[in-house]
């Protein structure tokens, strides 16, 4: 496996480890597109490219593209992010009908 940022690495190496036999591949693909993103972010910062630069930035992007479908498939839908929405301001409304905010009684410490 190719080196990854230290501090995703370890978060994410942390996160996947001990896969159940049937996470194993789905483990792998996320490490590995995220180890080709990081490459690629990381070769993208060099001050200036020669063709071997450029083949190693499309290649990650190319492996990138090929991994990311175990992302997609946890990803929200508009649809879903809008109801989620919706319910959290039902909530908010629900709870201060509940509990209505108390009439703070003026003091001169409070004046001052």
């Amino acid at each position: 496996m190719r080196r990854l940022d230290p501090p995703i690495s370890a978060v994410l190496l942390s996160a996947l480890r001990n896969p159940h036999s049937f996470q194993y591949h789905d483990f792998q693909s996320a490490l590995k597109s995220v180890s080709t993103l990081i490459d690629f972010s990381h070769i993208a910062q060099y001050r200036s490219h020669i063709l071997d630069t450029l083949s190693y930035l499309a290649s990650s992007l190319q492996t990138f593209h090929q991994t990311k479908e175990i992302f997609l498939e946890s990803r929200t839908s508009k649809a879903t992010s809008t109801q989620a929405d919706r319910q959290n301001q039902e909530l908010k409304e629900l709870i201060a009908d509940h509990h209505p905010t108390e009439v703070q009684h003026s003091t001169i410490a409070n004046r001052c």
